[in-house]
């Protein structure tokens, strides 16, 4: 697979140069989906963003998404008539939308799309998340029909958890990417 059709999908604020997103990025060659505006992301917008990014591929791509990236996936799933473009996905760490606090800074984000995802699909959940309970990570995992890999208290799974290169969830995005 060529390594540009695998597409990182940051969330909210975008993800710095010490995320593991960012240094995957660097040290494979993926390619970062930007969006015209990370601090007030519309869902709309970013939809019809990916949509755009994916039809430009030469073969099906494999998204890897952290955060409100992975509530755009479900979304964007849930909308698009090219589903076949989308090979696998990493999800990683998905918050919760409709909680209150982040409702309030996120409001064209819910309800979440709770659709089936129709590639395959592995979720990363860490035990302490403060966006997202292990229930409600739970949940989306089986709504989406998504694997789920419990990565233990580890925060919001982004640079400030230490993570680095986070070669764990690189193996199983290569695994991922060779089951698919």
């Amino acid at each position: 697979m060529n390594p540009r059709n695998v597409l990182i999908l940051p969330g909210w604020q975008g993800s710095g140069p010490d995320h593991w997103q960012s240094r995957w990025e660097r040290a494979h060659g993926y390619s970062r989906v930007e969006q015209h505006d990370w601090m007030r992301p519309l869902r709309g917008d970013w939809i019809a963003r990916l949509e755009d990014v994916l039809l430009a591929c030469d073969e099906p791509a494999v998204l890897v998404a952290h955060s409100l990236g992975c509530q755009h996936v479900a979304a964007w799933a849930a909308h698009s008539r090219n589903t076949h473009l989308v090979k696998a996905a990493l999800l990683v760490a998905p918050p919760d939308v409709e909680r209150e606090e982040l409702r309030a800074q996120l409001p064209s984000w819910s309800p979440v799309a709770l659709g089936r995802l129709p590639f395959a699909t592995r979720l990363f959940a860490s035990s302490n998340d403060p966006f997202c309970s292990p229930e409600r990570a739970r949940q989306f995992a089986a709504t989406w029909g998504a694997d789920l890999i419990d990565a233990g208290p580890c925060g919001h799974l982004n640079a400030e958890s230490g993570l680095g290169d986070w070669p764990d969830a690189h193996e199983q995005l290569q695994q991922l990417m060779r089951d698919a």
